[in-house]
């Protein structure tokens, strides 16, 4: 390592990360933040950047849910913190942890009209859990740390740090620039404006000795109240059809996660997956179920969400009947009785409470029950592949690649969704391989996720096989990622399911007003804008070729080649009625 590198505020940074076993730094270089990088690599961090701060973030995001860490990107100060700030806000509301350590004007020239300075704290305070504005170099490797801690303690989410740029050079060089700034002047002005910037200087640079940087505070877990598990377990016990509902925040933190799946198989439960749980049980077990989730919460007599808030997805609260017996799992007591107060809710992790529920009794649910639920979802999938099996004159049915999408897949495949009308579409049939193997943004329902999600999948699960499914409004947020794809030698095997417009707007807005203004896109050429970047493209507008077109993206991907379907999609009214309010 260069002994430049090691005097500089960046390596402290970089030894921090090196010491909490983050091996992956996102981002998108900047003359702020050139030190961290840098550092960081001499360290033995990836380094991996992209195209777009947003996708940066994004893959530091997806790198978080699948490592179990905290994910940590870089950005350059003013507009790359801006450009951030919509990644950072579908990782709060998803309570995903990561670090957005975010470059800033020199300390002393700080509003006074610097390159690219901006009030950064204020524009981004209400996306994070907190914003740590360092001001001595010092401070930057405890602030670090602590941000580290902040991310994945309580309810996780992102942490903004911000670095001056005179705080990461090499102290040599913040000194030359100070010196420069102080002039030559020899009057009286010009030597106290030389002391004073010198003593500036002095102070940021004061060594106070960094803390050992992989040092974490010690938390003492709370201890999770008796009563109300034993009455949550006596009144599951109790029911005739009783239902678990487990949502992301269940699979928030890998060391959570072991054993989870053994618990819910013994509490013998039907059981509904949602966001990053799906997979949680494989893909068919015999206690999970795939549709008609509404009509089984309006027949349950006791529902425990685990993870799951009552929000718009659960239409307020106002899918479980009223008469039902309502329990909640959750980190956030503000989640846990949002919108619908339920006769108990536990705080603490959900998976953690799933294994202490599990070990008080074992809770098997009435087979006629079991038997009911079984039904209805053979039924749904009997009538979506008779709906697969349709008319395609004008492309390729969604139903229809979907389901050979799902044949394909290996049971390595992690699956990035990334859309409206085509991914909703998806969601209904693809079935996760396993845990931790679904990523979509989370109840923000951002838009542009798919490139930086892809990333961060890759590098956080090497031997994975990543699909991207894009809706052909979405992949123009984010497409051009395919060259971070080539540059970075990840084979994504990436689908557009292309009907030329932003379907799940337009299914409404022309239903409702009669008009489809700013909903129609061209079928565009996606698959020729990936050759361009240096990918593979193939183009599927033919029904009978499904199998094999994605047959040979499999095995460009598999021979190293990040590759994109663009799927030319007939019309469909699979998804009538999918606006959401």
């Amino acid at each position: 390592m260069k002994d430049a590198s090691a005097r500089s505020g960046g390596d402290r940074l970089a030894a921090v990360l090196q010491g909490h076993g983050i091996t992956h730094l996102f981002t998108l270089c900047g003359g702020h933040i050139s030190p961290i990088l840098v550092a960081a690599r001499a360290r033995g961090l990836r380094i991996v950047d992209l195209r777009h701060e947003a996708d940066a973030v994004f893959a530091a995001d997806a790198w978080a849910r699948l490592a179990g860490r905290p994910g940590v990107a870089a950005v350059t100060a003013g507009p790359g913190v801006s450009n951030a700030l919509t990644a950072l806000k579908n990782a709060q509301l998803a309570q995903s942890p990561l670090v957005l350590i975010g470059g800033a004007a020199p300390t002393l020239l700080q509003g006074r009209g610097a390159l690219q300075d901006i009030a950064q704290v204020p524009l981004v305070a209400s996306a994070v859990k907190a914003c740590l504005r360092v001001r001595r170099v010092s401070a930057l490797a405890p602030s670090l740390a602590r941000a580290l801690h902040l991310a994945a303690s309580g309810v996780p989410g992102p942490v903004f740090v911000e670095c001056p740029v005179d705080l990461l050079y090499p102290a040599a060089i913040i000194r030359s620039w100070y010196a420069e700034a102080a002039g030559r002047d020899a009057s009286l002005a010009g030597r106290l404006r030389r002391w004073y910037l010198r003593r500036h200087a002095e102070r940021l640079l004061a060594a106070d000795g960094d803390p050992d940087p992989a040092r974490k505070p010690r938390e003492k877990p709370a201890p999770v109240p008796a009563r109300p598990l034993r009455r949550c377990a006596e009144a599951l016990a109790g029911s005739r059809r009783p239902l678990l509902l487990i949502g992301s925040q269940a699979l928030t933190a890998a060391t959570e996660n072991p054993g989870l799946a053994e618990a819910v198989a013994r509490l013998g439960l039907p059981v509904y997956l949602s966001g990053m749980a799906r997979g949680l049980l494989g893909r068919a077990h015999p206690l999970q179920r795939f549709h008609h989730r509404r009509e089984a919460l309006r027949e349950a007599d006791c529902v425990l969400l685990a993870g799951v808030p009552c929000d718009f997805r659960l239409d307020y609260g106002r899918h479980v009947r009223r008469q039902a017996r309502l329990f909640a799992f959750n980190l956030d007591r503000r989640e846990a009785r949002l919108n619908r107060r339920p006769e108990a809710a536990v705080i603490g992790h959900p998976a953690t409470l799933l294994r202490d529920l599990s070990a008080l009794a074992a809770t098997s649910a009435p087979g006629d029950w079991l038997a009911r639920l079984a039904e209805r979802d053979a039924g749904r999938d009997a009538a979506i592949r008779h709906a697969a099996e349709g008319s395609g004159a004008d492309g390729v049915h969604p139903l229809a690649l979907c389901r050979a999408i799902e044949r394909e897949a290996g049971e390595n495949a992690v699956f990035v969704a990334d859309g409206g009308d085509f991914v909703g579409t998806a969601a209904y049939v693809l079935r996760p391989r396993r845990p931790l193997s679904w990523l979509d943004p989370g109840v923000f329902g951002t838009l542009g996720v798919g490139g930086g999600f892809a990333l961060g999948a890759a590098m956080a699960r090497a031997d994975a096989e990543i699909w991207m499914l894009w809706g052909d409004g979405a992949c123009g947020f984010s497409l051009i990622e395919f060259d971070s794809f080539v540059r970075h030698r990840v084979p994504v095997i990436a689908v557009v399911g292309n009907d030329g417009g932003w379907t799940q707007i337009a299914r409404e807005q022309g239903k409702l007003l009669g008009d489809d203004v700013g909903t129609v896109l061209a079928r565009s050429d996606y698959h020729r804008v990936a050759e361009g970047l240096g990918g593979a493209g193939l183009l599927l507008d033919d029904p009978q070729r499904i199998g094999a077109v994605l047959a040979e993206a499999r095995r460009l991907a598999q021979s190293g080649r990040p590759v994109l379907v663009n799927a030319l999609l007939a019309r469909s009214d699979f998804r009538e009625g999918s606006l959401s309010m």
